[in-house]
């Protein structure tokens, strides 16, 4: 389940980036960087 919202998610990412006119040389690092963020705070809300 996890590697699916994973996929999803980086889906999302690069289609907002593309969208605006985020260069494609940096995409991938910001995706990661998104990627590391949303696994912090998800483990915030499963600890509530």
């Amino acid at each position: 389940m996890r590697e699916n919202v994973r996929a999803q998610l980086r889906v999302l990412v690069k289609r907002i980036l593309r969208k605006h006119g985020y260069p494609p040389d940096k995409a991938e690092k910001a995706t990661q960087t998104v990627l590391e963020q949303a696994e912090v705070l998800s483990e915030g809300w499963a600890a509530v």
